[in-house]
């Protein structure tokens, strides 16, 4: 037997009896409920961060992501299936190791690839025959083969011959609790039959369902095409939001009735701007990869610079509503609800409220927030807010010259809230639910 095959038949073998040790590099939003599902399918569970931190509260039992409490972290630790490293140099204890590290933009919009170079040089440095090394992270179509494959090949081990080497991208939702990471189907693509195989196996005791394509560059392609999808449609609400506040319209009445159509129209809403890691970033890594191939990706651009423009148009809304009050932006109190980038989470990740309180700090407006799962404002590479969450009493919301909605969190009591405001710049359409009970005036934003 052909010694590649056979090495990857007893890969496969113990993935199936679930004897395989998957190592996950990188705790985070991806990380860590991978961690969970490949536990809770019997497999040894190794954890990789470079954040000591994170190392010693997940070791502690403790979880720092909301949506995973810490009695599961602490169970798994318990029960001897799961532990925490900032230790590389077990990499050779491992079988199947899936890297979970952030992909961002350089501050040009840019695809920031560092995280991903260096994890591929560090397993380099522990690489050995056997193992399957799968990338997680969103990129654009050829990181695997154009940056891991050359790094991992660099110490003399061949792919698909000594080691497996493939892409699988994540579809993490955080907070939905209707598509939990089992019940979203797993992509996946090999740079071999051999890899895929392989990552195939391993997926399927974990996820309900494994889509295997032709290879690495059409799995990272999936992936870019479903947040481009997004990323285009939220920027065609997010100007037609701005054309029908000129007409006097509703854009969420507008969708609402939309919607009613039980055919051919999918529902976007406007906001302030996108947030999160997906949507503000990936299309950017599809436009840069473009220009290698002479070609032009207006669409996808012109999405990019509606979207990023919404907090400007906010701005002015708020300014134009203090005007009203015959007040000045400069010196007025503003009060910010919500920071995540969207409801229900602990995730500021691009959130388009940093970039709004950043302007109107600048702008000589006093600004406070309140959301309950940003008790304070983590160290950002892009900001340096140091803000806590301030109580949302009757006396705090009545005290502000203008409350601005960002986020949209279901432990918010709107009806108190507009019953205590005296000004509201909504973004998020939420008041409009409240019909004519609210005291506040609304400004659609």
């Amino acid at each position: 037997m052909d010694e590649s095959l056979s090495s990857c038949n007893d890969l496969v073998a113990k993935i199936q009896v679930g004897e395989a040790k998957v190592g996950i590099i990188g705790l985070g939003y991806v990380g860590l409920p991978l961690v969970r599902e490949f536990c809770s399918a019997g497999h040894p569970v190794i954890g990789f961060d470079t954040d000591p931190e994170k190392v010693d509260l997940l070791s502690a039992g403790k979880s720092y992501i909301h949506h995973i409490p810490d009695s599961l972290i602490h169970d798994l630790v318990d029960s001897g299936r799961f532990e925490a490293t900032a230790d590389f140099a077990r990499l050779p204890e491992i079988d199947c190791i899936v890297i979970c590290v952030p992909t961002p933009l350089t501050r040009h919009r840019q695809p920031d690839t560092s995280y991903v170079e260096k994890t591929a040089d560090t397993i380099s440095q522990w690489l050995r025959p056997g193992q399957l090394v799968v990338l997680e992270s969103t990129t654009y179509p050829g990181t695997t083969e154009e940056i891991l494959l050359t790094r991992l090949e660099s110490g003399g081990l061949k792919v698909e011959e000594d080691f497996l080497l493939a892409y699988s991208p994540e579809r993490e939702d955080p907070g939905n609790k209707n598509f939990t990471t089992r019940k979203i189907p797993k992509v996946v693509g090999g740079t071999g039959p051999f890899s895929l195989q392989a990552a195939t196996c391993l997926y399927e005791k974990v996820v309900v369902e494994v889509v295997s394509v032709s290879s690495t560059a059409t799995a990272e392609a999936t992936k870019i095409l479903e947040n481009i999808y997004r990323c285009v449609n939220i920027a065609l609400i997010n100007e037609l939001k701005v054309l029908f506040d000129r007409m006097g319209i509703d854009v969420w009445e507008v969708v609402e009735a939309a919607k009613t159509k039980p055919f051919g129209f999918q529902p976007f809403y406007p906001g302030p701007g996108l947030g999160g890691h997906c949507i503000p970033i990936d299309p950017f890594y599809l436009t840069w990869k473009a220009r290698e191939y002479g070609a032009s990706t207006r669409f996808i651009e012109l999405a990019g610079e509606v979207n990023t423009s919404m907090p400007t148009f906010v701005l002015s809304k708020v300014s134009d509503a203090l005007n009203q009050d015959r007040k000045p932006m400069s010196g007025s109190d503003i009060l910010v609800l919500g920071v995540a980038y969207k409801p229900d989470v602990d995730d500021i990740r691009e959130s388009p409220a940093l970039e709004l309180i950043e302007s109107l700090l600048a702008a000589g407006a006093q600004v406070e927030y309140h959301d309950p799962y940003i008790p304070n404002f983590p160290s950002m590479r892009a900001y340096d807010l140091k803000m806590s969450s301030v109580d949302l009493s009757a006396d705090r919301l009545s005290s502000a010259d203008c409350v601005l909605i960002c986020t949209d969190h279901s432990d918010y009591d709107w009806s108190f809230i507009g019953e205590k405001a005296n000004l509201i710049v909504d973004t998020r359409g939420v008041m409009r639910r409240l019909g004519t009970s609210v005291r506040a005036r609304v400004v659609r934003a």
